[in-house]
């Protein structure tokens, strides 16, 4: 892994910019967010890129997130922390979705779920960058990699989570050695007992889109995508929005490939999926607005995508309107069904997030948002194995007669 790289390789970031106002940062220097309170975004000398890479290269690195180094930000790679993040494939569900659905299964990644891709390039910038203490909120996966990635750093972590987080995440962020508090809250309220820790100079604030890295680390979900379909994009994608982050790095990418020269200017529809019980970017992109409201009460059995408000919202709602798709909200009962059908009928376990997904393509089906004979991706953000399943409790006494008609 890591093929043919140096200790010290050229860097192609040429600096960090504000979302909203394009306020210019300096790179290599310790941010959160810019002075508008908005996201900052990394820009790279992308014509040094092209010079340097070409896409004949490609082929003869190893198929993983750092075979796009040039395109990423760490500068030393002493500081990679990687657990093996590989390409994840591209699955086929002819009889629960269609015959031109595909599924990007992330649950391959490291901790089960696409979260290392965005925090391992967190945190090898925390460390390339001198940070020692960090804090995060989270729904459960995100937290996972973060213990993961920051054990293998050297890196101290505290998380806190909503209560109701799903025990096999809490236990697994426990078990990598982070300390990790459950909240009497949702997932923002844990954010903001972060953001006073980091406010008095306890640690440094880990937040979705509060540092600039994990959108470079997301935004390989579009790079993979790119490759794996020969250079051209899908028609449309559905990805099950919370934060938003790989929705807003995925469409970085694109932009990025097509200067350099890689694929053309045509895009995939952008769907951001949520659930019914938590749809503040739906409810955002339906009245036109360009930041979304706090949902209150928010409640689904997708855990992942329970995320009352999201600080890069008018970054997701803009890429969403750019090119021409739509917010989509799905009910817990579809999506506990996309689940199941899928695994029946297809053989892949879906999370309850990667079943919004199915669930909303079968929605735009209906309502001829998508046409059948379109190409679609599906992201299943994380292996089904990590939620609870239903129970199977046939047994058989091996001593008494079998009634084999009834087996």
């Amino acid at each position: 892994m890591h093929d043919n790289l140096t200790a010290h390789r050229p860097t192609f970031v040429t600096r960090l910019e504000c979302s909203l106002t394009g306020e210019v940062y300096p790179a290599d220097t310790l941010h959160n967010l810019s002075r508008a309170g908005k996201p900052l975004l990394v820009r790279y000398d992308l014509p040094a890129v092209g010079a340097a890479l070409s896409r004949s290269t490609l082929p003869t690195r190893d198929t993983d997130l750092w075979r796009w180094r040039e395109l990423l930000p760490v500068r030393d790679t002493a500081n990679i922390v990687s657990l093996g993040e590989i390409e994840t494939p591209l699955i086929p569900i002819p009889r629960s979705g269609g015959e031109r659905v595909l599924v990007k299964d992330e649950g391959r990644l490291p901790t089960g779920s696409f979260k290392a891709r965005g925090l391992v390039m967190a945190v090898a910038m925390a460390k390339e960058l001198g940070v020692r203490r960090i804090a995060m909120p989270t729904n459960g996966n995100a937290g996972a990699a973060l213990a993961a990635y920051t054990a293998r750093a050297g890196i101290e972590t505290i998380i806190f989570c909503p209560e109701d987080t799903p025990e096999v995440n809490v236990r697994e962020i426990a078990a990598q050695g982070s300390r990790v508090w459950r909240v009497n809250g949702l997932i923002d309220d844990c954010g903001a007992i972060v953001a006073k820790g980091a406010a008095e100079g306890r640690w440094f604030d880990f937040s979705t889109l509060k540092e600039p890295y994990r959108i470079e680390g997301k935004k390989t979900m579009g790079l993979e995508l790119a490759a794996q379909l020969g250079w051209r994009l899908p028609d449309a994608i559905f990805y099950p929005t919370g934060g938003g982050t790989g929705l807003i790095g995925m469409w970085k990418a694109f932009d990025e490939l097509e200067a350099l020269g890689w694929i053309g200017p045509e895009r995939p529809r952008m769907y951001a999926v949520q659930a019914a019980g938590c749809a503040p970017i739906v409810r955002a992109f339906e009245a036109g607005e360009e930041h979304a409201e706090r949902w209150e009460d928010a409640h689904t059995v997708a855990a992942g995508i329970r995320v009352p408000r999201a600080v890069g919202d008018f970054l997701i709602l803009r890429a969403v309107r750019e090119s021409g798709g739509k917010a989509l909200a799905v009910g817990d009962p579809a999506i506990l069904k996309a689940v199941d059908d899928c695994a029946r009928r297809d053989g892949l376990l879906l999370c309850p997030e990667g079943g919004a997904t199915l669930a909303a393509y079968r929605q735009a089906l209906r309502d001829g948002e998508v046409d059948a004979e379109e190409e679609v991706v599906l992201f299943n953000c994380a292996t089904g194995l990590k939620y609870p399943l239903p129970p199977a409790e046939a047994t058989l006494d091996r001593f008494a007669e079998i009634d084999f008609d009834r087996l």
